[in-house]
């Protein structure tokens, strides 16, 4: 299989649940650099592929999801962010992003695709020792969550509030 081939087949197999690059690679018996190369080469030919924690997703297929989204406001510390993770999820929810407004750089934002407790703790763990992207704006950030209907957003929307 030539490089054309393959990007064609990892196309083929992206769609709104992140494929690790490890994964990809194993797949297609490359190294995982091979597969970041091929990543930029596909963006660079208009594909809308995102790159997330978990994996590569195609931001088309997301886009045909019918949830429902809104961007939600909050403020929190640190140690709060299972307790926000857990509003969202008890509620039947899913964070798809934080975003973040910084005074010099503008809107940062970054994929998180926590859509279950076990997600949660991962991401958690792999923040550990670092510092969150809201640590920039003093715990002040937004996030895209998605769920099934407006009122279980409202509802999920009124829990973080009220955190």
């Amino acid at each position: 299989m030539n490089g054309s081939q393959r990007r064609q087949a990892i196309l083929s197999m992206l769609g709104s649940e992140p494929i690790s690059g490890s994964e990809l690679s194993r797949h297609f018996g490359v190294s995982r650099q091979v597969i970041v190369q091929d990543m930029a080469l596909l963006r660079a030919t208009d594909q809308n592929i995102i790159a997330t924690g978990k994996g590569y997703i195609l931001f088309s297929a997301m886009q045909q999801n019918s949830r429902c989204r809104r961007c939600i406001p909050v403020r929190h510390t640190d140690a709060q962010i299972m307790e926000e993770f857990e509003a969202v999820l008890s509620r039947g929810g899913s964070i798809l992003d934080v975003i973040v407004e910084h005074e010099v750089y503008g809107q940062i934002s970054a994929s998180l695709f926590i859509r279950t407790r076990s997600d949660a703790e991962e991401f958690i763990e792999k923040i550990r020792g670092s510092s969150s992207l809201m640590s920039l704006t003093d715990g002040t950030h937004f996030h895209t969550v998605e769920a099934s209907d407006e009122a279980t957003l409202d509802r999920i929307e009124h829990a973080l509030k009220n955190l």
